[in-house]
């Protein structure tokens, strides 16, 4: 206890493995993020469509929402760090693939779209195993949230640097070698994970693939906390996460601006997130994260409605860092919960309906978000998807009480809560 409140924020890098993961996932996603905002750029110049942003969007999540439960139960059979490996190496191909298509100047919404689906099948096994291998890489149970909350800031870090260079690179020479950079980026999390030391869990097989889906997906419908937690968050993935995709138009349509323009808005949304993250980070324990789901919530809701009435880009990038913040802490306080209150044998499959929940409904709201985007404004439709998430952090508090006294008993069994502390409701 007393290393663990030396290390204050950082203790999680204490655990060499996790150590090396937080480096090379560092380097990496600042090349995912420039090739997120290259992607959406791109497909924006090359044909000028609300509605093909969305449908890009839509085909580069969709995988998740299909292949991910199944993913789950591998990702519980396999071994992750294999996995991993695996899916670091196909994730640089992919880049690859984009850079030359594009430094080629063969490069069409078809070929992107291919390859953005390609990159969904590849998250779908991705995100469930990396989720899960944080716990083998933290060894002590309470540093668990901690890493989460220092894996978002590590995301929403990449996400201030990552387009604030994809910007710059956009302007001075295109597209394609943002794709390019992202590829090379790869290497540093493939070598971190060599050389990890990892004890080899052995590969299980318990049953029949469908039983063992239906046994997750029995858990997660039946458990009330975990149901809410990721009707919650797929809530805020669909109607609220849009926006994201709909910012290349707000840059150029709404604030008369280009790619530099694009660029500070990212930055401004990652900023926040970074804080959010820093505040997470800084807690010591999970109790009270519900609260904190549905504040965040709030905010994120508010947040994207002040968003889309303005019209001034000076304003803009004073509430993005809430939208950013907002949207961060919600969706690393359901993670955290979820890892801390799921048995070990069904993490896997919990954190793949997690990756449908954050991940898979995300292209439902793409396309969605493209379609009234092009019927009624990006504006409009960003303003829209405010007001859904703050009916559903309303949804939350009501439904509060009941779900703590379902959590505290698991809290309390897992000593982060004295069994007279499970008893309180408040």
């Amino acid at each position: 206890m007393a290393a663990t409140a030396r290390l204050g924020l950082t203790r999680a890098l204490a655990h060499r493995n996790y150590r090396l993961f937080f480096t090379g996932q560092s380097v990496s996603l600042v090349g995912t993020w420039i090739t997120r905002v290259a992607t959406s750029w791109l497909v924006y110049r090359l044909t000028h469509s609300a509605l093909l942003l969305g449908v890009v969007g839509f085909w580069g999540q969709i995988p998740s929402l299909v292949i991910a439960p199944f993913a789950g139960v591998f990702v519980d059979r396999w071994d992750r760090h294999k996995i991993l490996l695996w899916t670091q190496a196909l994730s640089a191909l992919q880049s690859l693939a984009l850079a030359l298509l594009a430094l080629t100047n063969t490069i069409t919404v078809p070929w992107i779209i291919i390859l953005q689906v390609a990159q969904g099948i590849i998250n779908a096994f991705d995100t469930p195993a990396r989720q899960s291998f944080v716990v083998q890489m933290v060894d002590d149970p309470a540093d668990l949230p901690n890493a989460i909350a220092l894996n978002s800031t590590m995301v929403n870090a990449s996400r201030i640097i990552g387009p604030s260079i994809g910007g710059l690179i956009i302007a001075a020479v295109g597209e394609g070698w943002c794709f390019m950079i992202d590829a090379i980026s790869y290497i540093a999390v493939i070598a971190s994970l060599l050389a990890m030391r990892v004890e080899r869990r052995p590969v299980r097989s318990r049953g029949a693939m469908l039983d063992e889906l239906r046994a997750g997906f029995k858990y997660v419908a039946g458990f009330a906390p975990v149901r809410t937690a990721l009707t919650l968050l797929a809530i805020v993935a669909t109607m609220g996460m849009p926006y994201t995709v709909l910012m290349p138009i707000i840059a150029t349509n709404v604030l008369h601006g280009g790619a530099h323009t694009l660029g500070f808005l990212m930055t401004a949304s990652g900023a926040g997130a970074v804080v959010g993250a820093l505040y997470l980070a800084s807690r010591q324990s999970v109790v009270g994260l519900g609260r904190i789901m549905m504040l965040a919530t709030l905010c994120f809701g508010a947040g994207l409605i002040v968003f889309g009435l303005t019209r001034v880009f000076w304003l803009a990038v004073l509430v993005l860092p809430f939208v950013g913040g907002g949207m961060m802490v919600e969706m690393a306080s359901t993670n955290t919960i979820l890892q801390t209150i799921t048995e070990e044998h069904l993490r896997g499959r919990v954190m793949a309906f997690y990756t449908m929940a954050f991940l898979g409904t995300a292209p439902i709201g793409s396309l969605i978000a493209g379609v009234a985007a092009s019927r009624i404004g990006a504006s409009n439709t960003i303003i829209l998807g405010g007001i859904a998430c703050i009916i559903g952090a309303i949804w939350l508090a009501f439904r509060l009480p009941g779900l703590r006294a379902q959590v505290r008993p698991i809290y309390a069994e897992r000593g982060i809560l004295s069994a007279s502390e499970a008893l309180q409701t408040k």
